[in-house]
């Protein structure tokens, strides 16, 4: 049995839930640290069981230590039954995120006689806080970010289009090991003004400012930053609107820290726009927690009562839209300490 499945239980046991479905793959994986497909996890502690079907059971009884591999024939609902009746159990968590309504309904009608109770994102919760390891993960994911950082700023020039070079870093990426963690948005000129900009075939001019956000995906922990790139001489208006937006991105990162509420980090970054007179150009979220997901809890809003705490990993992304004239962005990602933070893609700049 995994740590992590241990402080699930702790997890259960605080919420009063005496047995949980775990139905999402990567929440699985997450837990057992074993690449799940087409599996369930069942927790009825101290027991921990994973369903799976023929195709599986053996790689599982070899991947997995602590936990009971069950191998289903008629569904997995009727195995799923079929232990909660042995531990003479009348109800079953589960999280209504990652279940469709069909199979909702299905789980209705083959666990007759069983309360079906839902309790979301007790996962995801945990995922928050990074172990050592998966802080190890992200760092390593970093270190061959900075290696396509570095390859872009000598790839993007005018003359080649978003589509060639969003092709080309992808190409790169690859060849060092690595994946995308998401589309790469290369958005030049005025379509830097489109917050989720698609890759055009505009071509890139001189005195053009390029807006690249790009994830990576390594061991399955994923990165994501955004840089400007910028192809010559740059109008004032667009380098004064940069100069804010960075200010903004570093007033909100220097009140990080664990006990912060996430809402005042956002508002902070806020404050120092509106003083510029570009708030009302800032669309999103200030950033958002990465891990196993490129977007995972928390999510770092005004609206996120929520305290941080040591050990999150989260973006700080502010951004200016103007519309049909430009946009520009900026974001990196930080490590939450327990008095202040670390900006782990500080060297990518």
């Amino acid at each position: 049995m995994t740590q992590k499945i241990k402080r699930f239980i702790q997890s259960l046991h605080k919420n009063k839930i005496s047995a949980y479905l775990v139905t999402r793959p990567l929440n699985i994986t997450y837990l057992t640290d074993f690449s799940s497909s087409d599996s369930w996890l069942l927790l009825v502690p101290p027991k921990t069981y994973y369903i799976t079907d023929a195709r599986y059971t053996t790689e599982a009884r070899q991947g997995l230590a602590g936990i009971s591999v069950k191998e289903w024939k008629d569904s997995r609902e009727a195995m799923v039954h079929q232990l909660l009746e042995k531990h003479q159990l009348t109800s079953l968590g589960f999280d209504g995120n990652h279940l469709t309504y069909s199979g909702y309904k299905k789980m209705r009608r083959e666990l007759k006689g069983m309360k079906l109770v839902e309790k979301n994102s007790l996962i995801e919760h945990l995922r928050e806080i990074k172990t050592a390891l998966e802080v190890s993960h992200i760092r390593q994911g970093l270190q061959l970010h900075k290696k396509s950082w570095q390859y872009l700023k000598k790839t993007i020039k005018p003359g080649l289009t978003e589509r060639e070079i969003s092709r080309k870093l992808e190409a790169f990426i690859r060849s060092k090991g690595g994946a995308l963690s998401f589309d790469t948005i290369v958005a030049s000129g005025p379509n830097a003004c489109l917050p989720h900009a698609r890759v055009t075939d505009r071509v890139c001019r001189r005195d053009d400012w390029v807006l690249v956000d790009w994830g990576i995906d390594l061991n399955g922990y994923k990165t994501d930053l955004t840089r400007m790139f910028f192809l010559g001489k740059i109008p004032q208006i667009i380098l004064r609107a940069y100069q804010i937006l960075r200010t903004a991105q570093r007033a909100a990162i220097s009140k990080i820290q664990a006990g912060t509420a996430v809402a005042d980090i956002d508002r902070e970054a806020r404050n120092v726009l509106e003083a510029g007179r570009l708030s009302r150009y800032f669309t999103h979220a200030l950033g958002h927690g990465v891990g196993l997901d490129v977007h995972e809890s928390p999510r770092v809003s005004q609206r996120n009562q929520s305290i941080l705490k040591e050990g999150m990993i989260i973006t700080i992304e502010p951004g200016v839209y103007v519309p049909l004239k430009y946009g520009l962005r900026i974001e990196d990602m930080i490590l939450v300490h327990k008095e202040d933070c670390e900006v782990l893609s500080d060297d990518i700049y």
